[in-house]
């Protein structure tokens, strides 16, 4: 069937001063976006190795889930990684203030947002960003693991952009753990048991991530995996990062 559609392109709109408009805003747009990714080069192109943590804005000081998250943060940063977070409250001010008093660099990479998101003060380099996508390509070009601790609908969306990358060949495979099997237990046992099942992913991308509660565990699962293939990319993986 063929239906004949009206679609008016930009160039065709008649209302010159309205079409000129529209093309400076998006312009101004694009060249908005272009400079969030100058910048997180410019800042953090040089930061290796370096490992991000993603978490809930939402934990109190108080809860076992930001002590842990600062503990672990403090033992990479001890260890020689830069440790990376969202740049918040909660999971990530965790992140940010165990590498602080550590001697590497703690980075946050904050977002913009009309509610929840306020800057910690625990960031030895602090980016700013408008565009979440911009951000998630920051979190995602410049990390050699991910930690994932327990957090919502963010925390989700971050952890399974990582695994669709890895799993799509988009990026390179680094480590990523989910911290607190309590936590994470339905969700593994979902993907397990219905992913799996439904034939929606294969059996071998279960290897993509590890679920683990022992700080030292996280670090050494790390280190276990660089180990084994060094922490320098390949010229194959430095030019897949490249279209990431």
């Amino acid at each position: 069937m063929n239906q004949q559609k009206r679609v008016v392109a930009l160039n065709n709109i008649r209302n010159a001063e309205r079409a000129t408009s529209i093309k400076a805003r998006a312009s101004w747009h694009l060249f908005s976006i272009m400079s969030e990714f100058i910048e997180a080069t410019e800042r953090l192109s040089e930061l290796r190795p370096a490992i991000s943590i993603f978490g809930s804005a939402r934990t109190k000081p108080d809860h076992p889930y930001y002590q842990l998250t600062e503990t672990i943060a403090r033992k990479f940063s001890e260890a020689g990684f830069a440790v990376v977070s969202g740049g918040g409250p909660g999971i990530m001010e965790a992140a940010n203030k165990g590498a602080f008093f550590g001697p590497s660099p703690s980075v946050g990479l904050n977002i913009q947002l009309p509610f929840e998101q306020s800057g910690n003060p625990y960031q030895n380099i602090s980016l700013s960003f408008r565009h979440f996508f911009a951000r998630k390509v920051s979190f995602a070009k410049y990390a050699s693991a991910y930690i994932c601790m327990p957090g919502g609908f963010g925390t989700m969306d971050e952890l399974f952009e990582a695994l669709t990358l890895m799993q799509t060949g988009k990026s390179r495979h680094i480590p990523v753990v989910l911290v607190g099997s309590q936590f994470w237990a339905k969700l593994a046992d979902f993907i397990r048991d219905t992913l799996i099942q439904e034939g929606m992913i294969s059996p071998s991308d279960l290897d993509f991530f590890k679920v683990l509660d022992d700080p030292d565990e996280v670090v050494n699962t790390v280190f276990d995996f660089y180990e084994k293939r060094g922490f320098g990319d390949s010229e194959e993986e430095r030019e897949q990062m490249l279209y990431l």
